[in-house]
């Protein structure tokens, strides 16, 4: 889980995305789609191209795999306030086909909070899974060697600034 093969290799993990269709759920939707589940894939057992897990024509589950989720320092406060919220998560970006609405996939993986705020504010689709312990630990024991907060600073009231400062 730390990419150790190459000297310089960042902190990284591999996952695969499971993304469900529900066929028709009620009456006003013909697709809903939800993920399911973010695995582990570090050995890349899973492949790289996606695949049909089942399809019992109300329920199909597609397996993504390939995603390297990396680590980097500009990035520790999104990894903060992930672990600090009390239930740390996966955020997945995902996305379904304009020409194909039967069709979705995941775009990309993140454990920054920031980043997943990034997504929304660009109207992406963004959904998350629950972190497994492990994952968490990893992430919580790199962060600690890594986060430094930015000191707090006593803003100074505009009042008290010169015009062209407020």
């Amino acid at each position: 889980m730390n990419g150790s093969d190459r000297p310089s290799a960042r902190p990284s993990v591999t996952v695969a995305v499971v993304i469900e269709r529900e066929a028709q759920p009620n009456r006003w939707e013909d697709w809903r789609f939800r993920l399911v589940e973010v695995l582990r894939d570090d050995d890349g057992a899973f492949g790289t191209a996606p695949r049909l897990l089942r399809d019992d024509g109300r329920l199909a589950r597609w397996l993504h795999p390939g995603f390297t989720i990396e680590l980097f320092a500009d990035e520790c406060e999104g990894y903060y306030l992930n672990l600090s919220s009390g239930a740390p998560v996966w955020f997945v970006a995902w996305r379904i086909a304009d020409d194909d609405p039967s069709r979705a996939w995941p775009e990309t993986v993140s454990l920054s909070y920031n980043e997943a705020g990034r997504w929304l504010d660009a109207q992406e689709r963004v959904d998350n899974l629950p972190l497994p312990p492990d994952v968490t630990a990893w992430l919580q024991a790199w962060n600690d060697e890594h986060y430094r907060p930015e000191p707090k600073r006593r803003k100074r009231p505009a009042s008290f600034l010169p015009p062209e400062q407020r």
